[in-house]
């Protein structure tokens, strides 16, 4: 029996469990383009072409066995022909090879098998096999494990619990070597490419991401990675929408009408969880509603179809998408510019959107949208942020658009449009959204109780200590007490000047500025604990005293045995440079010859 297979049987190894299984004694005809096409997928570091030529390796030890015969036909392809592999090139060379060696075709793509039929090629057509487990992968996978972990070199690990409360351990003693790994790989895509419900997400540059029934599996190799490692996730918990914390609030909000909802939290954070329950809930209530994933990792019911990357384009699905004319679309995951402007242009054409994105926080969502969609439009994006936290809904904004004057300005002619992001159970403001000049500014909003005395007075206190400098000498500090009371502390032998005779310039002062001062000595508010001893020596016309590069471009004051001298500025060196000819440089001389002790503070 002579049996000619092609590339697709070969990368799924299914050519090998065939031959294993005859009692004949079988010619397999290799085509040697089958060979080429596996060697530039390899050569790309896809691990389909991998896997093909382990199959191969494995033909040929059972060639040596005697137990088939193994023999490669036909002349190797032009660069041309690869490249148009896709387009059915290599499929064709393969269909005459078998037409005219009278061998039959062995394939697993029911579009070769149609057209060898159709051109009297005789075939066996291999279906895709479904509901298979991953060998070594499954085994590891119990009921509260999330992912789990193998990497050449170390332990295999897993990822156990519910998201908010995760945690690593080891599953095994064994250390997972490269040839093992390469084996597990290899099951992967053979599964993979059988499976009904399998799919080969990326497969390119040492990186291979797969999808198969509720696992996405990465694989990763040299040079992507620097050790061959497989990664493989899955959803702990599925959890019906009436279960969360704001669950009605949200029925209500995306039932009313069709709204742009962003689904924000760090990863791990429960985010498709949710994206899932709600995908269920408007399914329930007879929208109509499709995903766009890559990968696709969601798990929902078959009413939903699941759609990716369009010729490698998410903007292509998107035109299909809008011809179906859904309900609802669920957006997995919105990272990068072009994802935004997909998400962005379907809103705007009308399709509810419920997008899932990485954030620390909620307001981190809105951000990430601001400045790939005109600022103006924000609202009619996304109208929506519901920040998930642990496994549980955290926090939820509605997100308005005003015209007014923000939060902490005072005149009128200063009103333009406001993005206004409100708590949802609350509806108080947040943050306020606008642009301010050329820059947008995204301005936290204190509560009402709050007020907003605490920058006025930092204010007041510099206008003090200004206006204090200008009849003392040496380091001036203000703190505010109260709204008609600030403290003035200064050097000891400067209170007197500050005071006046009698008081009276003090009191002048008072009078000028319309608040109590009281005036202490900086004795009083210095901590001398944290003075740090430093080295001075004279240098030419300068004092230099050396505090450390650590310091540089840090502005320290100067101390001579706890009484303060000036205030001066760490050079890149880590030194600072005073001149002789000024009264802090003779003081500081003099401290030097006397051995003094020089302190910063």
């Amino acid at each position: 029996m002579k049996i000619v297979p092609d590339t697709s049987v070969i990368v799924d190894g299914r050519v090998t469990s065939k031959v294993e299984q005859s009692s004949d004694r079988v010619e397999i005809i290799v085509h040697e383009a089958v060979i080429s096409e596996l060697e530039a997928q390899a050569n790309m570091g896809k691990e389909m072409g991998m896997s093909g030529l382990e199959e191969i390796k494995t033909l040929r030890k059972l060639h040596e066995k005697k137990k088939i015969k193994l023999v490669f036909r036909g002349e190797r392809p032009s660069y041309h022909q690869v490249k148009l592999a896709g387009s059915g090139e290599i499929d064709a060379m393969v269909r005459n090879l078998a037409l005219e060696e009278k061998a039959i075709l062995l394939t697993s793509d029911i579009v070769q098998a149609e057209i060898a039929l159709a051109k009297g090629v005789e075939v066996e057509y291999l279906p895709p096999e479904s509901k298979e487990e991953v060998k070594w992968i499954s085994d590891y996978f119990e009921d509260d494990v999330m992912s789990v972990h193998l990497r050449v070199g170390t332990r295999p690990r897993a990822k156990r619990g519910t998201p908010g409360d995760l945690r690593i351990e080891f599953i095994d003693d064994h250390i997972s070597h490269e040839s093992e790994l390469r084996q597990v790989a290899h099951e992967i895509i053979e599964r993979t490419k059988r499976a009904s419900d399998g799919f080969i997400e990326q497969d390119s540059g040492g990186a291979t991401v797969v999808q198969l029934r509720d696992m996405r599996i990465v694989i990763a190799r040299p040079p992507f990675s620097d050790g061959f490692e497989i990664t493989s996730a899955r959803p702990v918990a599925r959890v019906p929408l009436e279960e969360y914390h704001l669950a009605d609030h949200i029925k209500d909000r995306v039932t009313e009408k069709k709204r742009g909802v962003m689904l924000a939290g760090a990863p791990g954070a429960g985010k498709s969880t949710l994206a899932q329950s709600v995908a269920e809930y408007l399914l329930k209530q007879d929208y109509v509603v499709k995903t766009m994933e890559k990968p696709r990792d969601l798990q929902v019911p078959d009413d939903i179809t699941q759609y990716t990357d369009l010729d490698g384009s998410l903007e292509n699905t998107a035109d299909v998408l809008l011809l179906v004319r859904p309900d609802y679309t669920v957006f997995d995951e919105v990272r990068k510019t072009p994802d935004f402007k997909v998400f962005a242009d379907m809103r705007l054409a009308g399709v509810g959107m419920i997008g899932v994105t990485h954030a620390n926080r909620g307001i981190d969502a809105l951000q990430r949208l601001i400045g790939r969609v005109e600022l103006g439009m924000v609202p009619q994006v996304v109208d929506t942020i519901v920040f998930v936290e642990a496994g549980e809904i955290a926090k939820v904004y509605d997100i308005t658009f005003t015209v007014k004057v923000p939060a902490g300005m005072k005149e009128q002619d200063l009103a333009r449009p406001v993005i206004q992001v409100k708590d949802f159970e609350s509806s108080k403001t947040e943050y306020e959204v606008y642009s301010y000049g050329e820059q947008v500014v995204v301005m936290p909003v204190k509560d009402a109780s709050e007020t907003d005395e605490e920058p006025l007075w930092e204010l007041a206190a510099r206008n003090v200590e200004d206006d204090i400098s200008r009849y003392v000498k040496g380091r001036v500090e203000c703190s505010v007490d109260s709204s008609d009371s600030i403290t003035v502390y200064i050097q000891d032998h400067q209170i007197p000047v500050l005071l006046g005779s009698g008081g009276k310039r003090i009191k002048q002062i008072e009078a000028d500025l319309g608040v109590h001062i009281d005036v202490r000595s900086l004795d009083e508010k210095r901590d001398t604990s944290s003075f740090q001893s430093i080295d001075a020596h004279l240098e030419g016309d300068k004092i230099v005293l050396f505090v450390g590069p650590w310091a540089y471009k840090d502005s320290v004051d100067i101390y001579v045995d706890k009484e303060y001298i000036t205030t001066a500025t760490v050079g890149s060196d880590g030194t600072i440079k005073v001149r002789k000819n000024t009264q802090a440089g003779r003081d500081l001389a003099d401290a030097v010859r006397e051995n003094k002790g020089i302190n910063i503070g």
